[in-house]
């Protein structure tokens, strides 16, 4: 029990490292980054418009290789929450090892309230070397302001 929270502390810790990293250089949002991964598996980690994520969702609507995740809590995400996602809880003691389980070759959508957590998210999801993660900027609430659809 005791190196399963050393390991999530030092996680948190190199996601932390990263997103000021990334932020202080620029290259985090609106960029590809590459891990010194062949061109062909360059890693996509940015942040995109509601309508961009809109746009994204309706070009991958019969793709089971396409993931929509919503980070707010479930309480959050039982007041509405973008069609088909699914929700993994940004404040759950289980975050980091649920997304660590996730299928690194998928294609994410993640979003949360403001875009805060999920920016979060999407460092994670970056440090962890996902292909393909797009975020929300402004969250749930930048979609509802460009009157997308949200379920309850």
């Amino acid at each position: 029990m005791r190196n399963s929270n050393l390991k999530k502390a030092l996680l948190w810790v190199l996601v932390v490292v990263v997103v000021i990293g990334l932020t202080v250089t620029g290259e985090l949002y609106g960029s590809r980054i590459d891990n010194t991964a062949p061109p062909s598996e360059a890693q996509i980690a940015e942040d995109i418009t509601a309508e961009e994520a809109f746009n994204l969702i309706q070009a991958n609507q019969q793709n089971p290789d396409f993931v929509i995740i919503d980070v707010r809590t479930p309480e959050e995400f039982a007041q509405g929450h973008i069609d088909n996602a699914i929700n993994i809880d940004y404040y759950s003691n289980t975050f980091s090892d649920e997304i660590e389980a996730l299928d690194r070759n998928l294609t994410y959508l993640i979003y949360c309230r403001s875009g805060v957590r999920s920016s979060q998210a999407l460092a994670l999801m970056a440090v962890l070397h996902f292909t393909e993660v797009y975020n929300i900027s402004g969250g749930i609430t930048a979609w509802q302001a460009a009157d997308l659809p949200v379920v309850e």
